[in-house]
């Protein structure tokens, strides 16, 4: 008898351990699915077998689990996840697809669209648009999504289309998807890789200002715009929508490809108006010399009128911040730019240069900070680093460092104070090299006097024209602090050779703020 009870707890140990054994099997394939594959789970996710690609389950019942009808379609394999009559029958759904439904009968009536168009709608998460189109005829199309629901969207992302080049008639991007994509430029190029020649494109966008403007048209270089229009939106999270109609013409593409052979920029490039519309609008300069400048620069800062704060940022490829003269982390990147300035949610890179070796240790632990351990110079060469100490300061006083100064290594020989040689490099020729004109570039300069070698330099090499905001603190023989009614020895410039500094930023069109 004990041997019967024996085998069977065996017996049921062995059926329990497979039990377990299946359900963990279950649980792994869901969680690949879900969370690996990033799809959500149909039936066919969980058979251990496939499907044929034109079959998909539907569960009948009123919602209630009953029986499973087999329906034979020609859905898109890729379109995976369960039916959601609940989303296609409520009220907003209704509302989006009668939006759209109106979108995209007037681009039907203007010639851009026609049910014979083979149709792609970029980043819609339900397909709304899909179902627009279908609704009024233009049955062969489909949407794309980081997660795919059918029956009308497939798994993709815009700056990773899977569809082979020159596949469809005409592409539209709706919801002001472009506004908020962290990969524009890929964005755009993936819609002019799979657009077929002569082909159209419709994107809808939130930005409405003549700076955005130029930007889009920088994306879509393959592109002419044919025409544009303002479009009153239902969508709460999107009142503004203006649409833009472009269609894929080669020709434009080589004439831009003819303009950037040899050197990207032009010595002497131009300003555009809508930029120099900007600097119009910019706050006014300070053109008598302040006795406490240092006091000047906190009232200053509050009257700054950011480019954020006058434009719409988006639409570029990257957006990089340059902090020339940096010091420490906490002297502007840490303390004014990343907590201050306006970024419209945009993730900029940093780079700090900055010659002064005490600093360059913190830099280390700085995530998304490059640090260029050099000085901003006019060419590639050795140069004195002098380090000068405010009147009244001991050199060995570390809590007080004074600032420092590049100068050519055979004119720094009447220097009293701290001197190290480094390397200087040709800051405009790496600016051109780092950065294009399809990015977004903030500069912050302060580099000792030093402005009055770099900024012409930017100007002679075109790199002027890849800033598209710049804050300059220039120095000049100002009061001191520590001595009432002495001026320093340590520059030379006047206050009034600076204001014609930043004047003649601003009339070339160049957005320059006064820097303390």
């Amino acid at each position: 008898m004990g041997s019967v009870s024996g085998k069977f707890a065996s017996l049921r140990n062995l059926l329990v351990r497979v039990l377990l054994f299946s359900i963990l099997v279950i649980l792994g394939r869901f969680a690949y699915i879900v969370t690996i594959a990033g799809e959500s789970c149909s039936i066919g996710d969980f058979c251990f077998f496939s499907l044929p690609e034109n079959f998909n389950f539907m569960i009948a019942g009123g919602g209630r689990v009953g029986s499973a009808a087999l329906i034979t379609d020609n859905t898109d394999s890729r379109v995976i996840g369960p039916p959601r009559p609940d989303l296609y029958s409520s009220e907003d759904w209704i509302k989006t697809v009668q939006f759209y439904s109106s979108v995209f009968q007037d681009l039907v009536t203007e010639g851009y669209l026609s049910s014979n168009s083979k149709v792609l709608c970029i980043e819609t998460p339900a397909g709304a648009d899909v179902s627009a189109l279908k609704e009024i005829g233009v049955s062969d199309s489909v949407g794309i999504f980081k997660k795919a629901l059918k029956p009308h969207v497939i798994k993709g992302e815009a700056h990773r289309i899977p569809f082979e080049d020159k596949t469809f008639d005409f592409v539209f991007s709706g919801g002001g998807r472009l506004d908020i994509s962290h990969r524009p430029y890929d964005f755009a190029s993936e819609i002019a890789r799979i657009l077929k020649p002569e082909g159209f494109a419709v994107v809808h966008v939130s930005a409405k200002d003549t700076y955005s403007f130029n930007s889009f048209v920088d994306l879509f270089n393959c592109c002419k715009i044919l025409k544009s229009k303002d479009i009153d939106n239902f969508l709460p999270s999107m009142p503004f929508t203006r649409e833009y109609v472009l269609k894929k013409e080669f020709r434009i593409l080589e004439n831009r490809l003819q303009k950037l052979d040899g050197d990207s920029y032009k010595k002497n490039c131009s300003v555009p108006g809508y930029k120099l519309a900007l600097v119009r609008n910019a706050e006014p300069l300070i053109l008598e010399e302040p006795l406490k400048p240092w006091l000047t620069l906190k009232r200053n800062i509050q009257n700054i009128k950011y480019l954020p704060s006058m434009a719409e940022i988006s639409f570029k490829n990257r957006y990089v911040y340059v902090d020339v003269g940096a010091r420490s982390y906490g002297s502007s990147i840490g303390s004014w730019f990343k907590k201050q300035y306006p970024k419209q949610n945009k993730t900029f890179e940093v780079y700090a240069i900055e010659a002064d070796q005490t600093f360059h240790e913190q830099y280390r632990s700085k995530k998304r900070v490059t640090l260029l351990p050099y000085a901003a110079w006019v060419r590639n060469e050795t140069l004195a680093f002098e380090i000068n100490k405010d009147p009244g300061q001991e050199m060995e006083d570390k809590g007080s460092r004074g600032m420092g100064r590049i100068q050519p290594v055979k004119s720094s020989g009447h220097f009293n104070g701290e001197v190290n040689q480094i390397q200087g490099f040709d800051f405009a020729t790496w600016l051109k090299n780092t950065v294009s004109e399809k990015d977004f570039v903030v500069l912050k300069m302060d580099v000792e006097g030093t402005e009055f070698e770099l900024i012409p330099r930017l100007f002679e090499t075109g790199a002027i024209c890849l800033i598209d905001e710049m804050f300059l603190e220039c120095h000049y023989n100002r009061w001191q602090r520590c001595c009432p009614g002495e001026r320093s020895r340590k520059y030379e410039k006047t206050y009034s050779e600076c204001i014609d500094l930043f004047a003649s930023l601003r009339q070339s069109g160049v957005l320059v703020h006064q820097w303390w």
